[in-house]
């Protein structure tokens, strides 16, 4: 047994975990008329996004490097590479609305009764829903390459 695999593949998939459950905060905070301790809440869970991401690439390359399948395993599996085209289509979505959310953020600072445009709020919320289609993928891909699909 290598303690090294166990312990990082604990740490992704608690990191994988929490990701969902900011997808999912994210989506139940984007409702309605957002006050600006709501737009503070989001720009804040955002940030938290954004961190456990990069935690969750640099355990990722932990796995592959010292985990127990070896590189070989993963450069050559065609589920590995579509999770990590999942992980990174979820990633590119996320771009509109962390910048809506610093913007949101400003403005709401500036401006106490600022409101956030309808427009803007329906926008935030397709990209935010297509995160959380695209990242229901990455599991099912997860899964596959578990039982040795792809290779």
């Amino acid at each position: 047994m290598d303690t090294t695999d166990l312990i990082l593949a604990i740490v992704h998939h608690l990191l994988v975990f929490s990701l969902a459950g900011i997808i999912g905060a994210e989506f139940v905070l984007i409702r309605g008329d957002l006050p600006a301790t709501t737009i503070r809440r989001l720009a804040g869970i955002d940030r938290h996004y954004g961190a456990i991401a990069m935690l969750i690439i640099i355990i990722g390359i932990g796995r592959v490097v010292y985990g127990l399948r070896g590189w070989e395993f993963y450069v050559h599996n065609w589920v590995f590479w579509a999770k990590m085209i999942a992980f990174g289509i979820v990633g590119l979505l996320s771009i509109q609305p962390t910048m809506r959310f610093i913007s949101w953020n400003r403005q709401a600072r500036a401006n106490p009764s600022f409101l956030v445009p309808a427009s803007e709020l329906a926008s935030v919320k397709t990209f935010i829903r297509a995160e959380a289609a695209v990242f229901l993928l990455i599991p099912i891909f997860a899964a596959a390459m578990a039982r040795g699909y792809g290779i």
